[in-house]
């Protein structure tokens, strides 16, 4: 065995210290998150009490006598308790203080708790955003230690291990290398010892090359303990000092779900375990709840419906998603792939197939929420990037018109292919369908995703079984009017699993946002560029719809996606845009389906005349509104989907918009699609306005805007202007430049 080299005492001493120190941040990784757990606890617990107390404050004493017929409530109120909240904070000590007898003062404080488990098994708990709830505010300052030391948990867990296991075995013995009097008087062996375990530490830290014995490293760390440490120092200043309520309000209304997802991962929110499951039979259930499901390359928490989901799609190999939009379908498929790659030796081939108008978004939302690398197999250097995602695994996101072109050995097997938008593919005799099966067939799971219900389409559905699971599509009579059917539901269950918002959302209503970001096409990328050297602003935001053919703008065929899926799932929209050319374009692709354009030059009768027709069972689907015109003043909970064509200005007009029909009287989540397009004036505006994106959220739950608020949170719109025209003009610039050499 050849013998440790001897290490200098500062040397020694550095790599010690440093040892020490990642060992503690490793147990804080992997320990911190249960402490949390119980902050979370502790803070849902009060401010629930708070809220079920809130209600209780407003039912008079007279309703403990619902509860005990025979309780004297005249004597409480002339002691002046008027409501159960009263008798609930005086208890029966106080009550007997004010002159109450002991006996009528038990009963009335065992009727009050009656009404008080009665309202907290009745309340649906949902986040107000409100920084002036204290209550509130600690909960979710308590949600984003715990978001943080979840997602560094998840994240480090194995090096964090590797560590605790690992360093301490020879932090003692290393001691006494780094002392230079102890080794002045410790024997020649003890010596030996304690550089070997010096030099065992630096090891276990990443550190390849041993000292000779000369200087001393800077730091031993390697990259990854270098980012276990920078994530310790995160949670210990999350943990210690969480953010000022601004911030944390504002981190919790971009990622409300995940915040959610996490209380879930706490609390009991009172979610329909058995819809979370989609009325599947029970023996399925049992064997998807089995499954394990690896999160370590996760960066989201998951609610525990999309959790199943993925568990249902690792256990069922070659299924259908058809969760209502809104719920995550995207989510539950990059848990399955995080899943899949984190229990693979080596490279996992993971490819997406979806509409063009999805795949940046797909890429996005890959990289965002997961470690996994996302591979773009579209564009004119697909193939490259084709060659790249065999080589190297990942994600592969391309499209249906590309999937059949890309240059790849028959012999590679993605472990999961994913079909975005599966109804698209619901001819199999089409080259499109035909491609799909024959990658269906080489890939080890699939997963069809679709959120247009399908039960009562048996046909297409039968077709769409039949690339996943032949014998389940065998069963189905294509004649059959089956929805709903409790045979259907069991024939199927082995292939398909769809939830419904209302079923499993308990905090309805809510507001879903999505950016639904875009790539130019040749026409419309024509248009922008024409605008741009024209220095013409507005003219650069309404480029995107300046088409002669709908079907080449980026935007209009996702608008139309959007609509189509809203619309099949029972929901009405509302689409708006600054633009009276945007108005005209959609009224033009959306026809009959839409009513509108409600403009400024509408007279306001003829203005709520549209949105009464909105509202009718057998009346128009869509309002295509000028968003300065239906913005405000109209109330549209008719409606809760509400597309934006371009962002505005005056972001202060489009929290408006969404207060229309985001308000008092909606029963459904409101779910928000802003239509962006990446490397235009649509992302530069989202940049630069984004950073007040907390303020303009809080707008949305007003129902009327002073001109005062607005005017604190707008954006000069002459100063945004030429910024933003100037930079989009230095860049194609230099585009064209670098095209042309």
């Amino acid at each position: 065995m050849t013998p440790s080299p001897a290490w200098k005492p500062a040397a020694a001493r550095r790599v010690v210290a440093e040892a020490t120190a990642r060992l503690d941040d490793a147990r804080l990784l992997l320990s911190a998150d249960a402490p949390l757990r119980d902050r979370v606890r502790d803070a849902y617990g009060a401010t629930r009490e708070v809220r079920i107390r809130g209600e209780l404050r407003a039912v008079p004493v007279e309703a403990l006598a619902e509860v005990r017929p025979r309780l004297r409530v005249s004597v409480l109120e002339k002691a002046g308790f008027h409501t159960v909240t009263q008798v609930l904070v005086a208890g029966t000590e106080r009550l007997t203080a004010a002159g109450i007898g002991d006996g009528t003062a038990r009963q009335a404080v065992a009727a009050a708790r009656t009404l008080e488990e009665q309202a907290d098994r009745d309340l649906r708990f949902r986040i107000d955003v409100d920084p002036d709830d204290p209550y509130a505010t600690v909960l979710v300052q308590a949600l984003y230690a715990f978001r943080v030391s979840t997602a560094a948990r998840y994240r480090w867990f194995d090096l964090a291990q590797r560590l605790v296991d690992g360093l301490p075995p020879h932090l003692d013995a290393a001691g006494l290398a780094a002392s230079r009097l102890r080794r002045l008087f410790a024997p020649a062996s003890r010596r030996s010892e304690s550089f070997a375990a010096v030099s065992a530490l630096a090891a276990v830290l990443g550190e390849d090359a041993v000292p000779d014995g000369g200087r001393a490293p800077a730091t031993v760390a390697d990259a990854g303990t270098a980012g276990l440490a920078a994530s310790a120092r995160e949670v210990r200043s999350a943990v210690g000092q969480p953010p000022e309520a601004a911030d944390v309000w504002a981190d919790f209304e971009r990622r409300s779900a995940e915040y959610y997802g996490l209380l879930s991962q706490v609390v009991d929110l009172g979610d329909d375990h058995e819809a979370a499951e989609g009325g599947l039979p029970a023996d399925v259930v049992r064997r998807v709840e089995a499954q394990p499901l690896d999160r370590s390359l996760l960066r989201a928490s998951l609610r525990g419906y999309q959790v199943f989901g993925a568990r249902y799609a690792l256990v069922q190999r070659r299924t259908i998603l058809g969760d209502e939009m809104g719920l995550g379908k995207t989510m539950q498929s990059i848990a399955t792939m995080a899943h899949l790659t984190a229990t693979t030796e080596g490279p996992a081939h993971h490819l997406v197939v979806c509409p063009a108008s999805v795949v940046t978004n797909w890429a996005r939302e890959v990289e965002q929420h997961s470690a996994l690398p996302a591979v773009v197999m579209h564009g004119a250097d697909r193939d490259d990037a084709a060659a790249r995602w065999a080589a190297e695994g990942g994600v592969g996101v391309t499209t249906f018109e590309v999937l059949g072109r890309l240059p790849f050995d028959p012999a590679l097997r993605p472990a999961l292919l994913v079909v975005d938008e599966a109804h698209y593919v619901k001819n199999p005799e089409t080259i499109r369908g035909r491609t799909v099966r024959a990658w269906s067939d080489r890939a080890e799971r699939v997963l069809f995703l679709s959120g247009t219900p399908m039960e009562n389409k048996v046909a297409e559905f039968k077709a769409m079984v039949g690339y996943l699971q032949p014998e389940v599509a065998r069963q189905l009579d294509a004649q059959a009017g089956l929805s709903g059917a409790k045979a259907f539901r069991r024939i199927v269950a082995p292939v398909y699993l769809r939830r419904n918002q209302e079923d499993v959302l308990t905090e309805l209503p809510g507001l879903v946002q999505v950016e639904e970001w875009e790539q130019f096409g040749p026409a419309d990328g024509a248009a922008y560029r024409a605008a741009v050297e024209a220095g013409n602003f507005m003219a650069m935001r309404r480029a995107a719809f300046d088409v002669a053919d709908a079907d080449d703008s980026a935007k209009l065929r996702r608008l139309r996606e959007l609509v189509e899926e809203a619309v099949a799932n029972g929901r009405r929209v509302i689409v708006f845009s600054y633009f009276l050319t945007v108005l005209e374009q959609v009224m033009g692709v959306l026809g009959e389906q839409a009513v509108g354009p409600l403009t400024g030059s509408v007279p306001v009768p003829e203005r709520q005349a549209m949105v009464d027709r909105l509202a009718e069972p057998d009346g128009p689907r869509v309002l295509v509104s000028q968003i300065t015109a239906g913005g405000v003043g109209l109330n549209v909970q008719a409606a809760s989907v509400v597309i934006f064509c371009e962002p505005q200005v005056k972001p202060t007009i489009e929290a408006q918009a969404v207060a229309r029909a985001h308000r008092m009287g909606q029963t459904r989540t409101v779910q928000v699609h802003r239509l962006l397009v990446e490397r235009s004036v649509d992302q530069r505006m989202m940049e630069i306005l984004g950073s007040k994106a907390a303020l303009f959220e809080e707008f949305a739950r007003q129902s009327e805007i002073s001109d005062t608020s607005s005017a604190a949170v707008d954006v000069a719109e002459p100063s945004l202007a030429r910024t933003i025209l100037a930079e989009e003009q230095e860049r194609l610039g230099r585009e064209a430049v670098a095209a042309a050499r």
